[in-house]
């Protein structure tokens, strides 16, 4: 089973920039579709960022411009770059192994980490 450790998080300013990282144990690693989620006080945990296996990408709406999501799997690690922050991307961040379904959801179906939290505010 794939253990993931997320790790980044802080406070920051709206405007500013912070890059997630979470690492995953395992060899096989390379092989997995990652997500990227985040959980808002009170809401359910949603999708932000997905990257397959062979490096596409998608992304929320919400966040379409702002964040990347990329990976290493040289070093079994994925990234989230987030630009531009708002007040509404404060939120616990995770990441976790996903599936896509043949009508392109994404749903997680590893263990979850401990997050990351990201509060954006002056």
């Amino acid at each position: 089973q794939v253990q993931l450790v997320e790790s980044g998080g802080g406070l920051v300013q709206p405007g500013g920039s912070l890059r997630l990282s979470c690492a995953a144990s395992g060899s096989i690693f390379s092989i997995y579709a990652m997500g990227w989620y985040r959980q808002a006080p009170g809401k359910q945990r949603e999708l932000v960022a997905a990257i397959r296996s062979g490096g596409s990408t998608n992304y929320a709406d919400s966040v379409k411009g702002r964040f990347t999501i990329s990976r290493d799997n040289a070093k079994n690690t994925v990234y989230l770059q987030m630009n531009s922050l708002k007040p509404e991307d404060t939120g616990v961040y995770y990441c976790n192994v996903v599936t896509e379904s043949s009508s392109g959801t994404y749903h997680p179906f590893g263990s979850w980490g401990q997050g990351t939290q990201v509060t954006v505010s002056s």
